[in-house]
């Protein structure tokens, strides 16, 4: 299989299969980005994989590895607003304080 998948060190949304040579990239997490720094996402983390309903939102807001965006408001409750492929999306302090993000 992994063959036929051509080796991935890590599964769809950035997380280390075990056995691989994976090196993972200088990240940090989305919350410690200023507004208007532009990002890369490099990791969604397993537990917010397994934190019913909110795979599927960041899923559908394009939060997703490989997807570039900007961070356009930061709010005292935590919540990070950023600009991804076109849309305006709100982050919980939750998920913006395990995303894992490259600054671009």
């Amino acid at each position: 299989m992994m063959r036929v998948l051509e080796n991935p060190t890590t599964c769809p949304h950035g997380n280390p299969i075990p056995g691989t040579d994976y090196h993972a990239p200088a990240s940090i997490t989305l919350d410690q980005l200023e507004v208007g720094q532009s990002f890369v996402v490099s990791r969604i983390p397993e537990e917010l994989e397994f934190t019913p309903g909110l795979l599927e939102f960041l899923e559908s807001s394009s939060l997703l590895p490989g997807h570039s965006g900007t961070v356009t408001a930061a709010s005292p409750d935590g919540t990070t607003t950023v600009e991804i492929d076109g849309r305006h999306v709100g982050i919980g302090s939750f998920a913006s304080t395990r995303i894992l993000v490259m600054s671009a």
